[in-house]
């Protein structure tokens, strides 16, 4: 497991890289309350994603069985309108891949997907859950960005995860981990021309009562 290089000694344990999908299989084993899966994204996709027309792609909130990943996915950026191709499939088949694994990881039968397109200052204060774990990946725009919190301060230094590059957190629940200091946020962005595409994973393991708790 490579620790990431350029976080300040006190952190070192708090969050860690790898290099490979499987390699994050390490996340229910470690104590490391957060991994990053350090990859390189498709060029050729990353600037297809970049330039697309914002308001073609889409914005969803729901709980799935990975098996319906797939179509649900097609259908969503079919009605958002974005344009179809090799850029569009490659998309498609990264978030399947990622969402099975991370469903497998956890145990769980259903996963919460959130797809967001976001302009504003969403999330902007540092925090932790209060969930099992999460999975979060930045398609497009800057990525989640994330410090070491003393005593229930603001991080003094901030770090941002690369965009593509999938990142496992622990939350409260997590055995073991709720006095964890490691805190992250969504970046602000409001006032800038910058636009992120995010995708969000959590483990369900009853819908009929996560449904409750929502309505």
């Amino acid at each position: 497991m490579n620790l990431i290089q350029n976080i300040s000694p006190n952190s070192l344990e708090q969050v860690a890289t790898v290099e490979t999908l499987e390699a994050l299989k390490r996340f229910t084993s470690s104590r490391v309350p957060a991994l990053i899966w350090q990859r390189s994204m498709n060029p050729c996709f990353q600037e297809w994603i970049e330039n697309l027309n914002f308001d073609d792609l889409p914005t969803a909130r729901l709980i799935l069985a990975p098996y319906k990943v797939h179509a649900t996915l097609n259908d969503l950026f079919n009605e958002a309108g974005t344009p179809r191709g090799p850029h569009l499939k490659y998309l498609l088949d990264d978030i399947v891949q990622i969402t099975h694994f991370f469903s497998g990881l956890m145990e769980a039968p259903f996963v919460r997907m959130r797809i967001d397109r976001i302009t504003t200052n969403a999330c902007k204060k540092f925090h932790i859950d209060c969930i099992l774990s999460r999975l979060i990946c930045t398609y497009r725009g800057p990525g989640t960005q994330y410090g070491i919190s003393n005593n229930g301060e603001e991080p003094k230094n901030i770090y941002t995860v690369p965009t593509g590059d999938p990142m496992l957190l622990s939350g409260t629940l997590w055995p073991g981990q709720s006095h964890s200091n490691l805190l992250h946020r969504s970046p602000p962005i409001a006032g800038t021309d910058e636009k992120r595409l995010v995708l969000v994973l959590d483990p369900i393991f009853d819908p009929e009562e996560e449904i409750e708790l929502t309505a």
